[in-house]
């Protein structure tokens, strides 16, 4: 009896999610697809060798990877001794500058590529200094990408080697072992899972990477996820758009099964204790100077392009900012600064919709009961990271386009498109908590005659309460900062902040440039301020996401 009535729980659980994911991802994608590769009801498999054979796409592919690569090990290079710094060094601001470095993560793409541009691109500071631009070359693209992701390594790593005990290591060295002999031989095998997995994640972002090659590659360089845009929305060739989704749904897919394995690894037995004991304060020249080289790359690498970017918003004043609030009548058909508004009520209606799917979804996988069927639908609820949101959005356009689900015109697409983001990112957060929750306190309050929903009211609520919050934060931050999905979707009345500042930087002239520096600046501020939030509310400081 408990068994049918666990099972019949969890397939209620999942029964949400699993329709939710149905409907406004599976189907949008499946639509795109059928679209470009079935002529006159004939399923045309053939065109997929076409398309991959024509040397421009070849070249998209090739860039796709080897920049993908290239930036994931520049991020390792650059992020790596932070990561320890974070994990094993105390210091004053320790917590703030952790907050700091995780700020650029949740920036949305548009933002990190108008502050390179800022920072290397017309004007910017290098061409000011040096008459220097390097928004026509790749070393832009990934510089912007090492930003973008030095956060996973910092904490996906740092948060683990926290962790470890010192004193294995310790042990190897009193047996004779030198400073690199016993760190290569005791801590870097512990630490391997946690660095392929921060790899892949960094790979995954970067090969789906959009926003920062839209904005900073120009028309020499595009990733997959550029030339299905391009090949939607400006050449509407569906054919050629379905066989690149599929190519980097195959390439997305696998990427996942591979993280999917490391972090069963990481997760498998470790000697592992308090962080809060395995940090100390830096001893000998050796760490002083490799916290001081690590302070100085944050400051490079994640502050000097915020920085630029706010001081060319403010470019002869506030003027920027002042002629947001007029509406040209041509690119936006209202006053630009309405997109702030937009985007919080979006964001807020797609943290709603992400905390509801997001939070059944967990409580789901954190069963104890819970079979393989329900253990890989926590891998397929990580696709709408890697899957390309352009094909989403349009897809949206596509396939729900029917009573009773013609949203075409509705305000609700650019929620729903959001939360897709921003579900991963709830579970996430709330899994691990949800899994530490001492089954037997559910038990207890069974017995004592609790209904179901009241046990999850009365025990585990009032200890996931926290993590919820920090999900909720999390979703607010990823939606609010959406432009694959939304780009397509967003009504042109009612632009959000992301394609309010792709639309600036798409048009001549200094005022359109300054006024998308000062709408980044804002979408900035904005993001900082929610993360910052988080830092407070967070009682776990390993670190980890």
């Amino acid at each position: 009896m408990s068994g049918r009535r666990g099972s019949a729980a969890r397939l209620g659980l999942m029964a949400l999610p699993v329709a939710f994911f149905a409907v406004f991802f599976a189907w949008p994608v499946a639509a795109i697809v059928a679209r470009g590769l079935k002529v006159d009801g004939v399923w045309r498999f053939g065109r997929i060798a076409d398309v991959v054979a024509q040397s421009d796409i070849r070249h998209v592919l090739w860039f796709t990877t080897w920049q993908a690569l290239a930036s994931t090990a520049l991020t390792l290079l650059a992020a790596l001794p932070a990561a320890y710094v974070f994990a094993r060094l105390d210091f004053p601001g320790k917590q703030v500058l952790r907050a700091v470095v995780t700020v650029p993560f949740v920036l949305p793409t548009v933002v990190v590529g108008t502050a390179f541009l800022a920072l290397v691109g017309r004007g910017g500071l290098l061409d000011e200094l040096w008459g220097v631009r390097l928004d026509t070359t790749v070393w832009a693209i990934l510089l912007a990408h090492v930003f973008f992701n030095y956060a996973v390594v910092v904490r996906t790593v740092g948060g683990l080697w926290a962790q470890l005990d010192p004193r294995q290591e310790e042990a190897a060295r009193m047996l004779g072992a030198s400073a690199f002999g016993s760190w290569r031989k005791v801590t870097l095998p512990a630490l391997a899972p946690a660095v392929a997995a921060a790899a892949l994640m960094v790979f995954l972002f970067t090969f789906t990477s959009f926003g920062v090659v839209q904005i900073l590659g120009g028309p020499t360089f595009a990733t997959l996820e550029v030339e299905i845009y391009r090949q939607t929305s400006e050449i509407f060739d569906l054919s050629t758009a379905a066989v690149l989704t599929i190519v980097q749904f195959a390439a997305v897919g696998s990427i996942l099964a591979v993280h999917a394995w490391t972090v069963r690894r990481r997760e498998s037995a470790l000697r592992l204790v308090d962080p809060s004991v395995t940090a100390r304060r830096p001893r000998g020249t050796g760490q002083w100077a490799l916290l001081a080289g690590v302070l100085a790359s944050i400051a490079v690498l994640l502050v000097l392009p915020l920085a630029v970017l706010v001081r060319r918003s403010l470019d002869g004043g506030f003027g920027y900012y002042r002629a947001l609030g007029d509406a040209d009548g041509g690119t936006f058909l209202v006053a630009p600064i309405e997109s702030v508004v937009n985007s919080l009520e979006y964001a807020a209606a797609a943290t709603a919709f992400a905390v509801l799917i997001g939070g059944l979804a967990a409580a789901a996988l954190a069963r104890r009961d819970a079979g393989r069927l329900v253990r890989g639908f926590d891998a397929l609820l990580m696709l709408p990271l890697g899957v390309s949101a352009v094909t989403v959005g349009f897809g949206f356009l596509i396939a729900l386009d029917r009573p009773p689900l013609d949203l075409r015109q509705s305000w609700i697409l650019v929620p729903l498109a959001q939360a897709l983001v921003g579900v991963p990112f709830v579970v996430r957060t709330m899994l691990p908590v949800l899994r530490a929750v001492d089954e037997r306190l559910r038990e207890a309050a069974a017995v004592l005659g609790a209904a179901p929903w009241r046990v999850w009211r009365e025990v585990d609520l009032p200890l996931v309460r926290r993590a919820l919050l920090i999900a909720a934060g999390f979703a607010f931050a990823v939606s609010l900062g959406e432009f694959g999905a939304t780009v397509f979707i967003a009504r042109p009345d009612n632009p959000t902040l992301p394609v309010a500042v792709a639309r600036l930087l798409s048009r001549p002239g200094d005022l359109n440039y300054g006024q998308a520096m000062a709408l980044s600046t804002i979408l900035m501020l904005v993001c900082a301020g929610a993360l910052l939030l988080l830092e407070r509310l967070r009682t776990d400081r390993t670190g980890e996401f």
